[in-house]
């Protein structure tokens, strides 16, 4: 039953029951008189169906009805129709009797070598029709996958999923669960339907871990996706799960889209080499008909989110920003190196100026962040044009304040300053002691084009491979005068 102040009917449908209410809006049980047939009748709440700005609530629930409703498959929750009721939109929808496999995995439930390939293969389909249809999920995770009856599973909840060829949902904005997000959702980078392999490969490891890969605050696990791999699973106490999934996931999860499978069926066909055998891919029901009731109020799953653009430094989520930093000029700092990582510029800043406590030494620092040379030789001449040639401290004003020697810390290097005969030879002589009489080479190599001691700097930095010696020599060209 419904109470007094929910719709009795929304359009011809009747409303029977409330199955959910959350942030977005409230979701019913219908029935269609026409068609005699029971359905899930999602709406969004009054207020919120006005913003028309990519990832805004009203923009996803209509990205929803058009993403789903081009696609037909048993695996992917259909949607009826789009409509709207005395000012409620509402989506009519496909009715699911069963539970998410996220309530499965918060209740402990643990899924057999068999039961997984089974799941994933079933997954795989559903997304790799999608892909066919031209519609990326984005946002593959337990919560958006429905363990219904006699073994089958349905993927729903394409409110951020991608449309090839619409600007429904813009490339460039970042939307996700941040556990599960490909490291070029976080980086602002251009994405295609690999985002839904690393998703499903972050599903796969839950399934044969219990956990996500990675875990932590927001600011933590968007530095872990981007640069760390995850423990592989037979080597985590407690999973006892063979060794072959091992090559599987790190595969899904590459860092680099080329590196990951290259299609759904891809990924799928790994996983029947791995079996050995064809998979039986509704074996699992009989483990969760074993598992235990759904609990009343069953757990959240994380939320779907959209971070705030890297316009400021103190706007992310995560910790705060430091404040013994001028807020001016770590929001330049961001901004510039926006240009060659993304939005994780927001997160490396902050993390960075914790740790410094000069501006010479803070975009040094940012420069290893930056990974193809010559990004980072624009990224250091652009930080010479701030540094102007002199280190300013963290609590200096961003313009007509004090400042300091031209030496910052151990590791950091002078910005600015001109590159003369005699930084040439003084430099020469550092570098050949790590790499012997190449220096001279090399530093002729390294002065053409480079329009400051930044660029100069970190191109004979290049030429030493061990980390702890290239520091070093960074610290003494820094303090070369």
């Amino acid at each position: 039953m419904t109470a007094p102040n929910h719709p009795k009917t929304l359009g011809k449908y009747r409303v029977t029951e409330v199955l959910g209410e959350g942030a977005m809006g409230v979701v019913y049980k219908g029935f269609d008189p026409d068609i005699q047939r029971t359905v899930a009748l999602k709406t969004i709440r009054a207020g919120l169906e006005d913003d028309g700005s990519p990832g805004a609530p009203a923009s996803r629930f209509r990205n929803e009805a058009q993403a789903a409703g081009r696609l037909g498959h048993p695996g992917i929750v259909a949607v009826y129709e789009f409509g709207r009721d005395k000012q409620i939109a509402y989506i009519a929808m496909e009715f699911v009797e069963g539970r998410s496999l996220a309530s499965y995995l918060s209740a402990k439930v643990r899924f057999t070598d068999t039961d997984i390939p089974g799941i994933m293969s079933q997954l795989l389909d559903a997304l790799g029709h999608a892909h066919e249809k031209g519609v990326w999920h984005r946002d593959v995770k337990p919560a958006n996958i429905l363990m219904a009856s006699a073994g089958r599973l349905k993927v729903a909840d394409f409110g951020i999923a991608r449309i090839e060829s619409t600007s429904l949902t813009q490339t460039h904005y970042m939307v996700g669960t941040p556990s599960h997000m490909a490291p070029e959702q976080f980086l602002g980078r251009p994405m295609d339907r690999r985002v839904d392999i690393y998703g499903a490969g972050v599903v796969l490891y839950q399934l044969l871990t219990g956990r996500a890969p990675f875990a932590g605050t927001t600011e933590a696990l968007m530095y872990k996706v981007v640069n760390e791999m995850p423990q592989p699973p037979s080597t985590i106490e407690g999973a006892e799960r063979p060794g072959w999934f091992d090559a599987i996931i790190a595969r899904a999860l590459a860092k680099r889209p080329d590196d990951r499978f290259a299609s759904t069926e891809d990924f799928k066909q790994a996983l029947i080499a791995g079996v050995g055998q064809r998979i039986d891919d509704s074996s699992w029901e009989k483990t969760v008909m074993m598992a235990p009731p759904r609990p009343a109020r069953p757990p959240q799953s994380p939320p779907t989110f959209s971070p705030p653009s890297t316009g400021s430094a103190g706007a992310s989520s995560g910790t705060p920003p430091p404040t013994h930093w001028d807020q001016a000029l770590l929001t330049q700092a961001e901004q510039s190196l926006a240009r060659h990582v993304g939005p994780l510029a927001s997160i490396l800043v902050r993390r960075a100026a914790r740790e410094c406590n000069d501006l010479s030494e803070l975009y040094s620092r940012l420069a290893e962040q930056v990974t193809d040379p010559r990004a980072r030789d624009a990224f250091l001449g652009q930080a010479s044009l701030v540094t102007g040639g002199a280190h300013r401290t963290a609590g200096s004003p961003s313009s007509g304040g004090s400042r300091g020697s031209t030496a910052g810390p151990a590791g950091s290097m002078l910005m600015g300053g001109p590159l003369t005969d005699a930084v040439l030879d003084k430099a020469q002589a550092l570098l050949a002691q790590h790499v012997g009489p190449i220096a001279k080479v090399l530093v002729k190599r390294a002065a053409t084009g480079a329009d400051g001691r930044a660029v100069f700097f970190n191109r004979l930095a290049e030429s030493v491979s061990d980390p702890a010696a290239r520091a070093r020599l960074l610290a003494e060209l820094g303090k070369l005068p």
